[in-house]
């Protein structure tokens, strides 16, 4: 075990950009609206109640399911850990559930944040509830959105680098299959970088030249929680597809039934004061189809009667349903129906979502009722801040916390902030004396005049504003005059927005999770399963 480092725990609230939904689902004692919530999300995210419901699955189902993972994991280079898991699948374990788009050499950290919490939350249902539970992380190769997955976010210094080795595709192809190219300049950068640590050597095995999307994001990310036995598993090929193909079906078959039940919920939704994460339309479906020739993504719209059209191409019901005969991967689920056909392939006790995911549940449950009826828990993930111990000493050394780094948002705001701060006493206490009594005559003045007429009333008000302007004004002059006196200040107000709120993103958003294990190697991925568990239900601080 690592020594626990220290952590603190804010409210969901602190991060910026975050829907209502899901601060509500936090913390459901403090929604709008209880009952709804707890229909829409069954299960309690901060007990382990979950745990005891795992569904099972079917002999033949399992072994199906195991000899295909087994196939991919060896292609993935997995160790023992997770061989052994994928054998306690085989024999009827249940499976905690995550996942993510293969973005390039392994995404922003947050990856790295939901691996680590379906590892711990697998370990947890294990202990609770007597039954073995395995994490497994699912790859969205299927998605088609190539340039949000084509780059990936390191820190220089003084800014923000995004590389990208500028993948393209005439359609929009599967992002899993796309080939990477023999571009040495991109991870040559990168490892200049991250100082040549040991992650770069790991780097360019997973990400070698003809590599694909899907297979160097697989490998790389199966070597990091090699210890854990994560397994993880794209669902794109034909034998994954063949063992969720009953949902499907359904999906062909009651697409008019799931549309009106969607456009029930998204209204429900509406009603509550929330708003739907997925568009619903009328006519469109949940699936896309694969073209024969060439291979790209088309959403699947239902036309008059039983006609179907994807693209220029028109299909029958019939048509579609024998084409999920022989070839079932030509057909792959949207958002709201790629949980659902997950959960059809996997004995999934709980998934592990970030907010946005969890926002889409409140929209996918319909779906889980109809086409597997039962609604799979969905939990958050650990969602973090990661403070270096450089970091930490400058914050500690100017009383700063991440609360005021999100309320400044940028270096020049946060440094002034911190100009504020270090202007001598006597400067302090005279801004601060004429800014009080300016307020209180300004305020005596304007009930009086109020009084008098209300047309005098607004018009000292107006011009009570226009002074209290002018005295932030000069108290922003004398703050931006210590940081150009004290250039320290600047510098290092830079380096903790830098490394906490880059680019006005929270830090786990944004920032590469290689970043960080190219400075603590192979012990962070243990150290973020130790700080993965229940006890704080909202944004933690952790300090390495």
């Amino acid at each position: 075990m690592h020594e626990q480092t220290e952590t603190q725990c804010y409210p969901i609230t602190v991060l910026p950009h975050t829907t209502t939904l899901f601060r509500d689902y936090t913390d459901a004692r403090g929604a709008n609206d209880t009952a709804a919530l707890r229909r829409w999300y069954p299960a309690d995210p901060f007990t382990m109640d979950w745990a005891k419901r795992s569904p099972v699955l079917e002999a033949g189902h399992r072994e199906r399911l195991a000899d295909a993972l087994k196939a991919q994991a060896e292609g993935f280079g997995a160790g023992p850990a997770a061989l052994a898991h994928i054998e306690r699948l085989r024999h009827g374990a249940a499976a905690v559930v995550t996942g993510q788009q293969v973005g390039l050499f392994g995404g922003p950290l947050l990856t790295l944040l939901k691996a680590a919490t379906a590892v711990r939350k697998a370990q947890d249902a294990t202990r609770e509830s007597g039954r073995e539970h395995v994490p497994v992380f699912w790859l969205a190769t299927e998605d088609h959105d190539l340039a949000e997955v084509d780059q990936v976010s390191l820190l220089t210094k003084t800014s923000v680098e995004t590389l990208k080795l500028g993948l393209h595709a005439p359609k929009p192809l599967p992002v899993g299959g796309m080939v990477l190219g023999d571009d040495a300049a991109v991870l040559e950068r990168v490892s200049e970088l991250l100082g040549w640590a040991p992650i770069c050597d790991v780097l360019r095995e997973c990400y070698a030249p003809n590599a694909t999307l899907a297979k160097g994001f697989g490998k790389l990310l199966t070597r990091v929680f090699a210890q854990q036995g994560l397994i993880v598993m794209d669902a794109a090929s034909r034998e994954f597809h063949a063992l969720g193909v009953s949902v499907l079906r359904y999906a062909v078959e009651h697409a008019e039934a799931l549309e009106t039940a969607l456009l029930a919920r998204s209204k429900e939704l509406e009603a509550a004061e929330y708003h739907a994460q997925v568009l619903v339309v009328a006519g469109h479906s949940l699936l896309f189809l694969i073209d024969e020739e060439t291979g790209a993504r088309l959403p699947l719209r239902r036309g008059d009667g039983d006609e179907w059209k994807a693209g220029p191409q028109s299909y029958s019901t019939v048509e579609l349903l024998k084409m999920l005969d022989t070839e079932p991967e030509r057909l792959s689920p949207n958002a709201l129906l790629r949980p659902v056909f997950q959960d059809c392939i996997l004995p999934t006790a709980a998934y592990i979502g970030g907010p946005a995911e969890i926002a889409y549940f409140a929209q996918s449950a319909v779906v889980y009722q109809q086409a597997l009826e039962r609604v799979t828990p969905v939990l958050p993930r650990l969602s973090a801040t990661l403070i270096e111990p450089a970091i930490a000493t400058v914050m500690q050394q100017h009383e700063v916390d991440l609360t005021q780094v999100y309320e400044t948002k940028t270096a020049e705001g946060l440094a002034q902030r911190l100009g504020a701060r270090a202007m001598p006493i006597e400067g302090k206490r005279k801004l601060a004396a004429v800014g009080n009594a300016m307020d209180a005559e300004l305020a005596a003045l304007t009930e009086y005049m109020s009084a008098m007429s209300a047309d005098l009333g607004r018009s000292a008000g107006v011009s009570a504003s226009k002074m209290r302007y002018q005295m932030d004004r000069l108290r922003r002059m004398a703050a931006t005059f210590e940081v150009q006196k004290q250039a320290h200040l600047l510098k290092h107000a830079t380096a903790i927005t830098l490394n906490l709120f880059p680019e006005e993103h929270p830090q786990e958003r944004l920032l590469a999770g290689v970043w960080f294990l190219a400075r603590y190697g192979e012990t962070l991925p243990g150290l973020l399963v130790e700080h993965a568990g229940q006890e704080c239900a909202g944004h933690r601080i952790i300090h390495l």
